[in-house]
C-alpha cells in the first residue's frame, strides 16, 4: 500500500544543522529524472516469459508499453524503451513521463483506458488491480506480464532482469542491473562504522484519510534501513507485518531515534508540527529531538534503478556530518 501512494500538497520541509537535522529537503527530489542506459539494445522477439502469476507469456511487439506502477514505467525508461511507453500509472511522477497519459483511478486499473491506447505489452505488479481490469485487458489478447514484488535490496537485480527479459532487451538487464548494484555498492562503502546504530521507524501518515500506520518487518523499509546501518525500530521492536496503527504503546516499544516518512505523507499532516502531535510520537526520542527523515514518494520503495538515491539520501540524512 505504502509503495508510490500520493498525498495532499503542501511544502512540509523544514532546515536543520548539525548531525542530527529535523526536517530535510530530499535531494532525489530536485532531480526527480530517471538516466537511461548510454547504449540501449533493439528489442529481439518475440519472447516467451513466465509472468509471476503463473501462466507463460509471449510477447511480439515493444511498439507500445503500458507499465501499470511508478515502478516499472522506472525501469522501463532506464532500459532505454521510454519512447515506447504510452502510458503511465499516477505513481510515476519522474520527469520524462510526466506528459504520459494515466491509467489510474486513485491506484485502480482502468481497464477501458488501457486499451483505448492499444498496447502491444502491458507490465503489471503482483499487486495491481483489480482482478477484473487485469482479466479485461487479457481478454482482450493483449500480452499482460506479471512482475514480482521487490520489498528488499536483493530483489533489485531479478526485477531489472525480469522486465528486460520479458521486453527481449536482456542484455540492456544486465547492464543497467550492474550498473544499479555498482551504484548501491558505493553508497555502503561510505556509511560511517558506529558501535551503536540508529533505531528508525517508519511511519506511514496521510492526513487527509486519517490514516496513520508504523511500519514493521514487511513494510519494504527494513532492507533499505539496515543497509544505511540502521535498526528498523518496527521490526526490531517485535512487528512482523507490514504495518500496525499508529499507538503510544507500539511507538514506546520502538522507541525511534528518527522517524523515516514519505514526503507527501510529511505534508499531509501539516509538516513536522503536524507529526508531533500524532499521539505518541512526541514521547519517543525521534519526537523530543524533532529527528525526520524524508524520501520522496516516488522512489522511497521502489527498489529499482535509482534505489541506490534512495540509499545515499536516507544516509545524507542520518549520519550528515559524520560522513
Amino acid at each position: 500500500m505504502a509503495t508510490g501512494c500520493g498525498g495532499a500538497g503542501g511544502d512540509g520541509t523544514g532546515s536543520g544543522s548539525g548531525t542530527h537535522p529535523s526536517t530535510i529537503d530530499v535531494p532525489i527530489a530536485a532531480r526527480d529524472r530517471v538516466e537511461p542506459l548510454a547504449a540501449p539494445v533493439a528489442p529481439r522477439l518475440p519472447v516467451t516469459v513466465p509472468s509471476a502469476d503463473g501462466r507463460p507469456v509471449t510477447v511480439t511487439s515493444t511498439d507500445r508499453i503500458v507499465p501499470l506502477s511508478g515502478s516499472l514505467n522506472e525501469i522501463v525508461f532506464t532500459l532505454g524503451l521510454g519512447t515506447k511507453v504510452v502510458a503511465r500509472d499516477i505513481t510515476a511522477t519522474f520527469e520524462q513521463a510526466g506528459k504520459l497519459p494515466v491509467v489510474t483511478r486513485a491506484h485502480d486499473v482502468s481497464a477501458e483506458s488501457v486499451l483505448s491506447l492499444r498496447p502491444t505489452v502491458v507490465l503489471a505488479e503482483g499487486t495491481t488491480g483489480p482482478a477484473e481490469a487485469i482479466a479485461q485487458i487479457r481478454d482482450a489478447g493483449i500480452p499482460l506480464v506479471v512482475v514480482k514484488p521487490a520489498k528488499a535490496l536483493t530483489d533489485v537485480g531479478a526485477r531489472i532482469d525480469a522486465v528486460a527479459a520479458a521486453l527481449g532487451v536482456p542484455d540492456s538487464g544486465t547492464a543497467l542491473r550492474k550498473r544499479t548494484q555498482g551504484r548501491i555498492d558505493a553508497v555502503r562503502k561510505g556509511i560511517p562504522a558506529r558501535e551503536e546504530k540508529p533505531r528508525v521507524a517508519f511511519l506511514y501518515v496521510r492526513g487527509s484519510a486519517a490514516v496513520y500506520l508504523l511500519g514493521g518487518a514487511e513494510s519494504g523499509a527494513s532492507s533499505l534501513l539496515e543497509a544505511a546501518g540502521a535498526i528498523d525500530a518496527g521490526k526490531e521492536s517485535g512487528l512482523v507485518k507490514d504495518f500496525t496503527p499508529i499507538t503510544s504503546e507500539a511507538l514506546a516499544k520502538a522507541a525511534p531515534d528518527a522517524i523515516l516518512v514519505m514526503s507527501k505523507g510529511l505534508a499531509s499532516v501539516g509538516g513536522l508540527d503536524g507529526l508531533v502531535k500524532i499521539p505518541g510520537v512526541a514521547e519517543t526520542p525521534a519526537g523530543a529531538d524533532r529527528r525526520v527523515v524524508t524520501v520522496d514518494d516516488g522512489v522511497l520503495l521502489n527498489y529499482g534503478p535509482r534505489t541506490d538515491q534512495v540509499l545515499k539520501s536516507l544516509v545524507d540524512q542520518l549520519y550528515g556530518a559524520e560522513k
